[in-house]
């Protein structure tokens, strides 16, 4: 499959992913960060984006200031 027919093909989402996919992809093959480095960062995104939800969640409530 070519590039042009994927691009085609994919939704807006599936292409997003497919993007990701790739450069995570070459940027370990080529050595500019290990899988367990990418694995790092993933985690720590995915922690300090739940602080964030959790933080707004807050303060969308109040009372949890005084509990």
């Amino acid at each position: 499959m070519s590039y042009e027919e994927a691009i085609r093909l994919a939704s807006r989402d599936e292409a997003f992913k497919a993007t990701v996919y790739a450069m995570n992809s070459l940027l370990i093959q080529k050595g500019i960060y290990t899988q367990g480095e990418f694995e790092q960062l993933f985690a720590e995104w995915v922690k300090k984006e739940e602080s964030k939800k959790t933080r707004a969640s807050n303060v969308s409530r109040p009372e949890a200031a005084f509990a």
